[in-house]
């Protein structure tokens, strides 16, 4: 009879166990669109999840992870590709400065992209400013969602003049909850039509937008903001609070997947 139960506990510890496994979030970060190989290393690097210099992602993946998400890296954005993640993230495609041959979000991405959407699936757009974005084809993604990047570059900062980036009025927003100041250095504005809505703003000018698209939630802003360099305060001077604005992000992005 002990030997009953005891199997009987441990059956139970492993459904709730696969349920778990069933359960976790996975985050997919484009490694097409953004395609750049290090001139020295001969490597991929630039907001990709395994670069742990200033130019990479491995800060943002770590906060994902802690929050109990599972990361991959995605090529082309097909159907299939798609089906494997709930969230995608895409930085900054490449111009042919970056990329002698980029790869374009071309109509069959974007049709997959905004299927995969509607059914669900959470978007985030980390643009960049102008020249540094491709934009003509970024943007005939996400009008599809009611939004344009601006072809601009705003709020340069010259040398440290680190308050030159500085952001300190906010809405009641969950990515600003606890967040004081963030830094966003050459930023693109977005605009904003139909289902989008604004989420930080300054003035006439929109820095930040979602949206919600059928069943999914698009997030998108000009910038690549939340990479190493300008996470914590290697750089940045301990008044800025990207760190937590990054953390509470990943947060309401998860919130934002449908449970299934």
């Amino acid at each position: 009879m002990k030997i009953q139960r005891i199997l009987f506990f441990v059956l139970i510890l492993s459904l709730f166990s696969s349920i778990n496994v069933k359960a976790q979030i996975k985050v997919g970060l484009d490694n097409w669109f953004n395609n750049e190989t290090n001139a020295k290393t001969g490597k991929p690097f630039h907001y990709l999840w395994d670069d742990s210099a200033f130019s990479g992602y491995s800060r943002l993946g770590k906060i994902f992870e802690k929050d109990g998400a599972v990361l991959s890296t995605l090529k082309k954005p097909t159907k299939t590709e798609l089906s494997k993640i709930n969230i995608y993230i895409i930085v900054d495609p490449d111009t042919t400065t970056e990329n002698p041959t980029p790869n374009y979000i071309l109509k069959d991405d974007a049709n997959a992209i905004v299927k995969w959407v509607k059914k669900g699936g959470v978007l985030i757009i980390l643009a960049n400013d102008a020249p540094n974005c491709e934009f003509t084809h970024l943007n005939q993604l996400v009008a599809n969602f009611g939004m344009s990047f601006d072809h601009v570059t705003l709020h340069p900062v010259i040398g440290t003049k680190y308050e030159m980036g500085s952001f300190t009025s906010f809405p009641n927003h969950p990515l600003f909850n606890g967040v004081s100041k963030i830094y966003l250095k050459e930023i693109s504005s977005i605009k904003i039509w139909g289902p989008a809505k604004p989420v930080l703003t300054e003035g006439s000018k929109t820095f930040m937008a979602e949206a919600q698209v059928g069943k999914g939630f698009v997030f998108a802003i000009g910038d690549p903001w939340i990479y190493n360099e300008y996470m914590d305060h290697d750089v940045l001077p301990a008044s800025f609070d990207n760190r937590k604005a990054a953390e509470n992000l990943v947060g309401f992005l998860m919130s934002k997947v449908k449970k299934k």
